[in-house]
């Protein structure tokens, strides 16, 4: 996709290039039943619309919500919103309903990953797909401790027991030998993995922003890396495809 001239898009795109490009193939050209859970104001639900798909975002925040609702008619395009989380899609939605569910930035927050991604297994088609992004624990630690947070880092060194209960402040965060776990153990085959932002939140914005041609290198470079398993622990996040 083309970088675009504003600064706090060619940003955006340095840090979402990769999953794009990975989602691009499994949406394909044929219109789709598309579920973004947690999709909030619309940054990837109105662009798959656009696609000529059929998208719903499930979300919890009303005012979320009503900034899609915005953002997809100054877009041309009809998004669906509908209030609610993962402890009520399928009272929403109900069971077979789409063929690909985005969830991006959610598992994170979620008192149960494991039955999150149960109920989400539930919700998709037969041969359905799966979109997965969720925060790496690795880069998180060196994050927090390359910021003085030496504690929040040796916190954050081991995962949580199972079955904890509700996130820490800072949410879960995953490897991604961990995340594969678990969309295995919920029914999920895995499909790719990818390393999502390896190098995207440690340059400068102020290099992005000044320096021509540097977001176009820099998007390169991430599709690179993307695949490389010695550069997964950089990564911020981790994405994975799931059927």
């Amino acid at each position: 996709m083309p970088v675009s001239d504003r600064p706090s898009e060619r940003r955006g795109a340095a840090r979402t290039a990769v999953v794009w490009e990975a989602l691009l193939p499994v949406l394909g050209e044929e219109p789709r039943d598309v579920l973004d859970i947690g999709g909030g104001t619309g940054g990837f639900a109105v662009r798959v619309a656009e696609l000529g798909h059929r998208v719903s975002v499930v979300d919890p925040s009303p005012d979320a919500l009503a900034s899609l609702s915005r953002r997809a008619r100054e877009r041309g395009v009809e998004v669906v919103g509908q209030q609610g989380d993962l402890s009520t899609l399928l009272d929403i939605t109900g069971s077979d309903s789409a063929d690909v569910v985005l969830c991006h930035g959610v598992l994170e927050v979620v008192d149960d990953p494991a039955a999150a991604l149960a109920t989400i297994r539930e919700v998709l088609r037969p041969g359905g797909t799966l979109s997965l992004l969720v925060a790496q624990r690795h880069a998180a630690v060196v994050a927090r401790a390359m910021a003085g947070h030496f504690q929040q880092a040796l916190a954050m060194l081991e995962p949580a027991g199972p079955r904890d209960g509700a996130p820490t402040r800072s949410g879960h965060r995953f490897t991604p030998d961990e995340a594969t776990a678990l969309l295995v153990g919920a029914g999920f085959e895995v499909a790719s993995v990818h390393g999502v932002r390896v190098f995207a939140d440690l340059v400068p914005g102020s290099l992005l922003d000044l320096e021509p041609g540097a977001t176009a290198s820099l998007v390169e470079l991430e599709r690179a890396v993307a695949e490389r398993p010695e550069y997964l622990p950089l990564a911020t996040q981790v994405h994975v495809l799931a059927r």
